[in-house]
């Protein structure tokens, strides 16, 4: 990947131009005013769960995502999507409404898009927000002594993947659809209130792909408790055993030259510390001086968040049980 993305690392950038490629983030930042930053994110990917409404609200809040990890506020989105000739248009008219729902609680709108055929359906966003400059939230503004904290339970890769064999319980689909579908907005609103710097959204690296990330770019150490981590239900019972292709990447990846370190976590914690999500919550770091605002900011936003680990002097990430 680092090969084909040279012809854009060797763009001259611009002085405006906040977050680009030299210092990868959530999404592109973009300053067009002295208290105004642009920012520009794109995302899509196939249907993972049959409906088709859902599907789309999926998607809308996956793409929105990349927004409110870096601090900002949804302005407005174009749709893309990929169709086949013969598949019935009245679903992609439901994932397209499933969209824009899902932008327009969002306080945004779908402005346009474009849509080409294709033999496999896809669909996502892209999508344009804003936020202030000295306020976004960075990947790389972790420090020891942080408090992390997680805004939604993890397991979507392992419970869609499930769905896909037909193996997930209506009451399981449900909850991890809401989990999907859930905006990551209230918890953007609460960090930016309790005046924290550091967050990421938790996706298709996992949990502690993620947390590598943002302790490979800051220079530091993360220890997570899984057993601190909040999961989904049924996504226990089904980490046993499961494998797909975005869990073999992680895996490889990630405990290739201990990236990620396991201490004493059973097999199915150590599948979900590195599942792909899809929607997932935001990891937010908080310093201790920021612990009280973003207790109350959480209280009055309503943000459902568990403390499940800290940052330390050091390099990679260490799951323990």
């Amino acid at each position: 990947m680092a090969q084909v993305l040279r012809p854009l690392a060797s763009q001259p950038a611009p002085a405006e131009l906040l977050v680009g490629l030299e210092r990868a983030d959530d999404a592109a930042v973009y300053l067009v005013a002295p208290d105004v930053a642009i920012v520009e994110t794109l995302d899509f990917f196939p249907p993972i769960v049959d409906d088709a409404y859902a599907s789309g609200a999926i998607a809308a809040a996956n793409a929105m995502s990349d927004v409110y990890a870096m601090g900002g506020e949804v302005l407005f989105a174009l749709q893309i999507a990929a169709w086949p000739e013969d598949a019935p248009l009245t679903a992609l008219e439901r994932i397209f409404a499933g969209a824009v729902d899902t932008v327009a609680a969002a306080g945004g709108v779908v402005a346009g898009g474009h849509t080409v055929i294709d033999r496999e359906p896809k669909f996502g966003l892209a999508v344009t927000g804003r936020a202030h400059p000295s306020r976004l939230l960075r990947k790389d503004a972790l420090r020891s002594g942080d408090a992390l904290w997680l805004t939604k339970p993890i397991g979507t890769g392992v419970l869609t993947t499930a769905h896909k064999r037909g193996d997930l319980t209506p009451e399981d689909l449900a909850s991890t659809i809401a989990s999907m579908v859930a905006l990551n907005r209230d918890a953007c609103h609460a960090a930016l209130e309790a005046g924290v710097h550091a967050a990421t959204d938790v996706t298709g690296f996992g949990l502690a792909g993620h947390a590598h990330e943002m302790a490979e770019r800051s220079g530091v150490s993360v220890r997570i408790r899984m057993g601190a981590v909040p999961l989904l239900p049924g996504a226990r019972e089904h980490a046993l055993g499961t494998s797909f292709g975005g869990l073999e990447r992680n895996q490889a990846h990630f405990l290739a030259e201990a990236r990620v370190r396991f201490e004493g976590v059973d097999e199915a914690l150590r599948t979900l510390a590195l599942d792909p999500q899809t929607s997932g919550g935001l990891l937010v770091a908080v310093p201790a001086a920021h612990a009280a605002a973003w207790d109350r900011a959480r209280a009055s936003h309503r943000v459902e968040a568990a403390r499940i680990g800290e940052v330390v002097d050091g390099s990679g990430v260490t799951v323990l049980a």
